[in-house]
């Protein structure tokens, strides 16, 4: 399998969205540290034309280019260039680099759809990965590639300070709209930032931030030193996972969702298996839309970061050794901790430290839920993508993040269930596998509580 890239096309706005030279102010949710990073996943399409546009042209890079442009009139910021707490926007240089590439000897078929632990160098080809300096430069690329089968992937790079996922996936939505043949887009961009998500005056911490974040000068969460990390897919059938959970209910009399319960096994299985030192604190962190949780609740079109970080924190120690069922409550009291006000501590606690060192320090496990953020919807006109994929390794401030994943919409066998990611230090990940393994055989180590 051999990625060729043919070019590199700068694509610019369909036309001038402004005349002059000016900058977009960031919010503190944008420019929180654990954002200081490029975010970065693939979507994957058949060559299966389901619109008029895409069946005339039947080229995936000259719609895509196209509908890009036009895009980039309403979401010029993302052809910006990114500064430190605001982005500069010039008329003389506003563009996203698209790259074009082919694997002209491989068919998705033979690749599952990417779907099945795929071959994680091949992969990283399929992706932009913008060097410390061009992210800041390009805060947005993307690369289409188009396989022997016709079918193809979209891969991009974003930088986390511009959008979340769900901002994202609305840019990409309205791409795909105008790739379709639409005139006019659905949603108008909201950019308001510091208006919306600004400090308050004066800005005051009232929620419990001080209990997960710390100032520590010089520390960045992701230079923390695991060794090699490894990307393994893991199977989750409904069946095994509606049996943890009646099992969990029969122990504590308790109700927990799938990303409480799975969560809480899975991070367990990791700390265990990582050998953490049993005195050191470990975080589960994971991040909450706040959307319609702030007074007032965001515009429909804001597409800028709206998710706060949670955290559920405890010994390494604890842990292991407390029955799961209690970090799973752990992680479900978390939730109630998602108000207005600690939305606007977290905010103002930015403001206060800005540049100070915020961290949520080491020991930080990251889990996000991919399952229901809409990524079906984006087509191009060859249908919604049958498999997506996130290749990134910094999130939350956590090197070896894990991700609740839909299974391929085309992939041969399973439709039961779906796939968890898991990022893992490579001298751990043999134990975690066993941990896994024995999950699936309905194995769940409750019996010894």
């Amino acid at each position: 399998m051999q990625v060729k890239i043919s070019h590199t096309a700068l694509v610019s706005p369909t036309t001038p969205p402004f005349h002059e030279d000016h900058t977009l102010p960031l919010s503190h949710l944008d420019t929180d540290p654990n954002l200081h990073v490029t975010f970065r996943y693939l979507r994957t399409y058949l060559n299966t034309a389901t619109s008029a546009a895409a069946a005339v042209v039947n080229d995936p890079f000259q719609v895509i280019s196209a509908a890009l442009s036009a895009a980039l009139v309403h979401y010029y910021p993302l052809a910006a260039t990114l500064r430190q707490n605001h982005l500069f926007c010039s008329v003389k240089n506003l563009t996203v680099p698209l790259i074009h590439a082919t694997v002209d000897d491989t068919t998705l078929e033979s690749l599952n759809y990417l779907d099945d632990n795929p071959d994680a160098h091949f992969l990283e080809q399929l992706v932009p990965d913008p060097d410390q300096e061009e992210r800041l430069v390009n805060p947005c690329v993307l690369q289409v590639t188009v396989f022997k089968c016709g079918g193809f992937t979209l891969g991009a790079a974003i930088h986390h300070s511009l959008c979340d996922g769900l901002g994202a996936t609305q840019f990409f939505n309205v791409m795909a709209e105008l790739a379709r043949g639409a005139t006019r887009v659905s949603v108008e961009p909201v950019w308001d930032r510091t208006s919306l998500l600004g400090p308050r005056d004066p800005p005051r911490v009232e929620a419990p931030i001080h209990e997960f974040l710390s100032l520590e000068k010089g520390f960045s969460s992701y230079s923390e030193e695991t060794g090699p990390v490894l990307m393994e897919c893991f199977n989750v059938s409904d069946e095994c996972l509606e049996k943890f959970k009646t099992a969990l209910f029969e122990r504590c009399g308790l109700k927990f969702t799938t990303f409480e319960a799975l969560g809480a096994f899975i991070w367990r299985a990791k700390v265990k298996a990582s050998k953490i030192p049993g005195e050191e604190k470990v975080k589960f962190a994971y991040a909450i839309n706040m959307r319609k949780q702030v007074k007032p609740p965001l515009p429909a079109g804001y597409w800028g970061n709206g998710c706060v970080p949670m955290y559920a924190q405890l010994s390494a120690k604890e842990l292991v050794e407390k029955p799961i069922w209690e970090t799973a409550q752990l992680i479900n009291k978390s939730k109630s901790r998602a108000t207005d006000e600690y939305v606007r501590s977290f905010i103002d606690f930015q403001h206060l430290h800005y540049g100070d060192g915020i961290t949520a320090g080491k020991g930080v496990s990251g889990f996000t839920d991919w399952r229901h953020l809409g990524h079906s919807t984006v087509d191009f006109g060859w249908g919604g993508p049958v498999t997506v994929l996130p290749l990134s390794r910094n999130l939350l401030g956590s090197v070896e993040p894990c991700f609740f994943l839909p299974y391929s919409s085309v992939s041969s066998g399973r439709k039961d269930g779906f796939k968890v990611l898991v990022n893992l230090r490579e001298s751990a990940m043999p134990a975690f596998k066993e941990e896994m393994k024995e999950f699936a055989n309905h194995e769940f180590g409750l019996s010894r509580y």
